[in-house]
């Protein structure tokens, strides 16, 4: 593959929706050829399993049909739109990638590593981040600055222990994958987290 593949992952809240924006907007001022897309989602099937996951009708889902559900949206969203890209020479920035599986259903949710891994590993077909971006920010600043959880959206809806763990899940992958899981400061005004975000892809020559 000739492309760079970015994720960026954090809490609900963190802005990752923003930086994303933010980010999308430099690459295009500054003739960056790229692709902007989410997990779940980013294909017409995926959005349908997205919508699935995150409805809160579907509260009482169990948690390993929630980890397979995640894993199946990641493999038709790369098979149907990362990968093609990335063959093309283009830079991919994603919306959450499979850092959000091990802090959701492993830490948070308390299924096996091995497991949630596995269903993974052969949804991505060994398509993994160049880089990945980590907003550092906790559940309850984050919640605070969005202002409060989205009633539509089950995961968001869990409680903010939950999100405590997720958040301790974040932490632990940050030292389990130190050279590719990037921390980045959000605590502060969006313009200074899109600017210690284009100089850590800057520092790790993904961008120019």
């Amino acid at each position: 593959m000739k492309g760079k593949f970015i994720t960026i992952e954090g809490c609900e809240g963190a802005g990752k929706s923003a930086q994303l924006r933010l980010l999308t907007e430099y690459l295009t001022e500054h003739g960056v050829e790229f692709v902007s897309t989410r997990e779940p989602g980013g294909t017409p099937v995926a959005e349908k399993i997205r919508a699935v996951i995150l409805d809160a009708d579907n509260k009482g889902m169990a948690d390993e049909c929630e980890a397979l559900l995640y894993a199946a949206a990641r493999a038709e969203h790369l098979k149907n739109k990362v990968i093609p890209a990335l063959n093309e020479g283009k830079l991919v920035i994603c919306d959450r990638f499979i850092d959000s599986s091990f802090a959701y259903q492993v830490y948070a949710r308390g299924l096996e590593f091995s497991i949630v891994e596995r269903a993974n590993f052969f949804a991505i077909e060994n398509c993994m981040p160049d880089a990945t971006l980590f907003l550092n920010i906790s559940p309850k600043d984050a919640f605070k600055r969005k202002g409060g959880a989205d009633k539509k959206d089950r995961i968001e809806l869990e409680g903010l222990e939950f999100h405590e763990r997720v958040y301790g899940g974040y932490l632990k992958l940050c030292e389990r994958y130190p050279e590719r899981i990037i921390k980045i400061d959000c605590s502060g005004e969006k313009a200074q987290t899109h600017a210690n975000i284009i100089a850590a892809l800057r520092e790790r020559g993904i961008i120019k």
